[in-house]
């Protein structure tokens, strides 16, 4: 397999991030199923880039089904993409935890931690021992989260372990250790997807993501969990009532 230089995973960003906005054009109306696009001389001028990497993000449409192209006749939109069901971002304990019911959950990684890592540490008194769990969690057989999971490990060893393989985390935390959570909270930031998370979600490289951590702290002021997951943008809807 040849190396990826700079230069190549510069090219390659630029391409792909070209076919999010052109597949958020076909989403949007901008370009409306049955319209002719606009040309690729017209595009790679408007956007500053090679006419070779316009044809490359429209290739990557064309592959979808979301649009064909002919000679000497243009580039036209045929379809708009398949609608994903919206995973709903809870903001309150108890809608946590029955957040992801339904969704498949397949474990990616699982280890024994000594030492909370750098993103982790910070608030309340660490636990003698972690156990960290990396999940990918899918609905209707499509990925929209990639997380891990960060558990004192008396309370992992509770759960009992071989839940947390098939099960969401919150619902069995709060079974084993409900009544001792003093402290909850959550932290979304937006960002993009990298390489190796937009292979995870199936996403193209520096699609926008919505990144949350949690925390649990217990009664006597440890920290019990950490949680961090990654959700596709697409697939993520926040709602706060403002009155």
């Amino acid at each position: 397999m040849p190396a990826f230089t700079d230069t190549t995973l510069d090219r390659m960003a630029r391409y792909l991030q070209l076919a999010s906005l052109f597949r958020n054009k076909i989403i949007t109306g901008d370009w409306p199923v049955g319209g002719r696009i606009p040309n690729v001389a017209d595009l790679a001028e408007r956007f500053e880039v090679a006419r070779g990497t316009i044809r490359e993000a429209l290739g990557v449409l064309e592959d979808e089904g979301l649009i064909e192209r002919f000679r000497a006749k243009g580039s036209f939109v045929r379809n708009t993409p398949k609608e994903r069901s919206a995973h709903r971002l809870a903001i309150d304990w108890a809608s946590l935890i029955s957040a992801h019911e339904g969704a498949g959950i397949e474990v990616l990684e699982q280890h024994d931690l000594d030492e909370l890592p750098a993103f982790a540490a910070g608030e309340g008194e660490p636990a003698r021992r972690y156990t960290m769990m990396r999940r990918l969690h899918s609905r209707d057989g499509h990925p929209y989260l990639a997380a891990r999971f960060i558990l004192d490990q008396e309370l992992f060893e509770q759960g009992p372990p071989e839940r947390f393989r098939h099960e969401a985390t919150l619902p069995i935390l709060h079974e084993v250790a409900g009544k001792r959570i003093a402290q909850a909270n959550q932290v979304m930031t937006i960002g993009s997807a990298d390489r190796d998370m937009a292979a995870l979600l199936e996403l193209p490289m520096n699609a926008p993501v919505a990144h949350v951590v949690r925390r649990a702290i217990d009664t006597s002021g440890r920290l019990i969990y950490v949680g961090e997951g990654i959700y596709r943008g697409d697939s993520v809807r926040l709602e706060i009532a403002l009155i």
